[in-house]
């Protein structure tokens, strides 16, 4: 488990590649969404200006909006509603405190567009997380209708595993797997087509549910730069891959580096640092309506 970015006086649950988490007593969490950005698995030693800001911007914005599909783990962002120990100014902004869920072990994966690892086994053999589709598809071409895709953390606990929807049922049982499946259908339709109003193609995306007193409830974040591919709708075409608004000026420059993408990672400038800031703070913007300005801590 990694070390926080934050060290509070509270009970300290789970460090993962960007998020700490503690328990904030009453049945509530305390998530702390950090400036760390991971590329190729590999956290890099330079933080991110704002990106955990950003993401916890963008997902509270989500959470209100999509609340009609869904209920959500959100209790608050504001530094004011949790305990005493986490306080803190320089959390201003990057906390959620959050109702205590039973998580699920299936990670709700939709695609409406063919690109990534689908792409890939797509151009193996025709088809897309098993299932066949017609041929002739084209890398990053759009999907007739979108398609839930289940996956699962492998063994390692870091990467995730592609199941199918039979795989997804023996795991949560048919009613549960079935409620995801549409869930997270409803859910990325309603904000694709917000996206898509203002510039801004969904890809795909990664929805996460728990269950609080047997109620299915979306969790962790959601429709943000990391947790899906946004990207720029008048750079799309398909036979391309466009640039995405995240943290893709830092894999652009990795990629012009001789280094293997395993631990040590390499020394970041601060333009590539600052470049992926901007990206995030843009698809804010840009899908919002709102001034990144104007969000706590920024």
């Amino acid at each position: 488990m990694r070390e926080p970015a934050y060290v509070l006086d509270l009970p300290h649950i789970y460090s993962g590649k960007v998020r700490d988490i503690y328990d904030a007593g009453d049945d509530q969490l305390l998530m702390i969404t950090s400036d760390r950005l991971s590329a190729f698995d590999v956290v890099m030693d330079q933080p991110v200006l704002h990106k955990g800001r950003v993401l916890t911007a963008i997902s509270a914005y989500w959470f209100d909006l999509l609340s009609d599909v869904v209920s959500n783990h959100l209790v608050s962002t504001d530094v004011a509603d949790v305990p005493a120990a986490a306080s803190m100014p320089e959390l201003a902004g990057r906390i959620m405190l959050t109702k205590k869920l039973e998580m699920l072990p299936v990670e709700c994966i939709v695609r409406g567009y063919i690109t990534g690892s689908a792409w890939k086994e797509y151009q193996a053999s025709s088809t897309m997380h098993g299932s066949p589709l017609p041929p002739g598809l084209r890398k990053a071409d759009r999907l007739a209708e979108p398609v839930f895709t289940p996956s699962t953390k492998a063994d390692d606990g870091l990467h995730d595993m592609n199941i199918s929807f039979d795989q997804a049922v023996d795991a949560v049982g048919a009613e549960l797997a079935e409620q995801m499946r549409d869930v997270s259908l409803e859910l990325y339709r309603r904000g694709a087509a917000v996206a898509g109003e203002r510039g801004i193609i969904i890809a795909d995306t990664k929805f996460e549910f728990g269950l609080l007193d047997g109620e299915l409830v979306v969790a962790d974040e959601v429709l943000t730069p990391d947790s899906s591919r946004f990207w720029p709708a008048d750079e799309w075409k398909p036979d391309s891959t466009p640039p995405s608004f995240d943290k893709q000026p830092v894999r652009d420059y990795l990629e012009t580096l001789d280094w293997p993408k395993t631990y040590p990672p390499p020394t970041l400038p601060d333009e590539v640092t600052m470049a992926a800031t901007n990206r995030y703070v843009e698809a804010y913007e840009r899908i919002t309506g709102l001034r990144f300005s104007e969000w706590p801590g920024a």
